[in-house]
């Protein structure tokens, strides 16, 4: 394929050098996006009177041929052209002629394939956000189900206070919700670039809104130079789909813990989960396990942008050409691990017996303790001093502060009574601790209407 700079070179270009720059690999993913901008970009040329009316008419009938023909399968994608701008460009100049040729005006390939990332990116936001509505979905519905099954809470993963099934589920949901907050505020900040041209602009009297307005930007970039070198939304986008993967193995190592015998608080559904080639008693957590590990490519993935972009002058350079891949990578990531660990989660089964005797060892409820204590005059400090000295009786004595007698408490302290029994029982517990953002019944509720009504 003939090269667009080619006016300018008196020797053709060595193959490997062909073979090392070009991008077609990769970028022919944004053949969509490529399309839909040079669409409105030529509709805009006719609208100023840049070019012919009756070129733009051919120039959108063969690059919706183009596309419907690529969408179907009778047209290949030339894995010998540059990149995808000129494989399309080409073969519409071949299918219209001279006509195709005017589709470049006005434009470069630096703010044509800043544009197609922008495009690419707007859409992906929505497709992520989709998936991350969905999971939030199915937690909703498993702390609908949950709010009454009794769990340990964790601090330094030693048993620390009682809580519930469906507060557990409710805080993984608010970081979900967050990560949809970061995607709403980058799809915010996405601006369009096409007009920009090489770096400087273009002579010619474009209509940079209007092509903004038919593309769904809420406005163009306000600086050309900046518009071109531009990938911070590159780099946003990296930034959030980590944040979801972070959030995602936080969750799998909880499923990967909660699955095993040890723990036994959840038992996968067989059709998602995989066993050993040599144990036959092994159910194991593969999903999770691999989300846990797909994390570190994700972050990688964004690290390399970062990388690039450090050191690099204005404008536009090659190097930018290493954003795709990355985010690519990182995109379809997080488009496998949304759907099936929120297919993995919707089908496993709640173990609520083995969370609820959990729950009644390890002294969770000695905060409750010492709650009872300063609610009756005590200091905290005080109290806190007491109830330790309560859990060290029961383990000298094999107790819980459940079974111990009243008679112990009130070697400890006179403002012990019989209704300690009643302040310690774990499902008091969790009903007494009635701040906002607790794992009381009435709070899930609130916290359950609150997201659905953000969904």
């Amino acid at each position: 394929m003939a090269k667009m700079w080619e006016g300018r070179f008196s020797k053709e270009e060595d193959k490997a050098v062909n073979d090392f720059n070009k991008s077609i690999t990769f970028d022919k993913k944004l053949y969509k996006e490529d399309i839909k901008g040079s669409m409105a970009h030529a509709s805009m040329l006719g609208a100023c009177s840049i070019i012919p009316m009756q070129d733009v008419e051919k120039i959108l009938k063969g690059l919706e041929d183009i596309l419907k023909d690529l969408e179907n399968g009778t047209l290949e994608i030339d894995m010998d052209a540059e990149d995808i701008h000129m494989f399309i460009e080409a073969e519409l100049t071949k299918r219209i002629g001279d006509a195709g040729k005017k589709l470049h005006t006005a434009r470069s390939r630096n703010d044509q394939v800043a544009l197609d990332m922008n495009l690419y990116v707007k859409s992906s936001v929505e497709e992520v956000k989709a998936e991350l509505k969905n999971m939030i979905s199915v937690l909703v519905d498993i702390a609908e189900n949950n709010l009454e099954t009794i769990m340990p809470g964790y601090t330094h993963l030693q048993r620390a206070q009682p809580v519930t099934f469906a507060y557990y589920m409710m805080a993984y949901a608010n970081m979900f919700a967050r990560d949809i907050s970061r995607l709403d505020d980058l799809e915010d900040r996405l601006k369009m670039p096409l007009g920009s041209a090489a770096l400087a602009g273009t002579t010619y009297p474009i209509d940079r809104k209007m092509v903004a307005k038919e593309l769904g930007f809420s406005e163009p970039y306000a600086n050309a130079m900046d518009a071109v070198s531009d990938r911070d939304y590159v780099i946003e986008f990296a930034s959030d789909l980590s944040m979801v993967m972070m959030h995602l193995s936080r969750f799998a190592e909880e499923v990967i813990l909660w699955t095993s015998t040890e723990f036994g608080y959840l038992e996968l559904d067989d059709a998602y989960a995989t066993g050993s080639s040599i144990m036959p008693q092994k159910k194991n957590p593969d999903i999770a396990e691999l989300v846990r590990g797909k994390t570190g490519r994700v972050y990688g993935n964004l690290m390399g942008i970062l990388t690039v972009m450090k050191g690099l002058p204005l404008a536009y350079d090659k190097d930018m050409q290493e954003d795709k891949e990355s985010l690519f990578d990182s995109v379809d990531t997080i488009k496998a691990c949304l759907p099936i660990f929120a297919a993995m989660l919707k089908s496993a089964t709640v173990k609520k017996d083995a969370m609820k005797k959990a729950a009644e060892k390890g002294f969770i409820n000695a905060t409750d303790v010492a709650d009872y204590l300063a609610k009756k005059g005590m200091p905290f400090r005080d109290a806190y001093k007491c109830s330790g000295q309560l859990v060290a009786i029961c383990i000298n004595t094999n107790n819980t502060l459940n079974s111990l007698l009243l008679e112990e408490y009130k070697k400890i302290s006179t403002l012990f009574e019989q209704d300690i029994y009643n302040v310690i029982d774990l499902k008091n517990c969790v009903e007494k601790r009635v701040s906002q953002g607790g794992p009381s019944i009435l709070s899930i509720k609130k916290q359950i209407t609150k997201m659905k009504s953000q969904l």
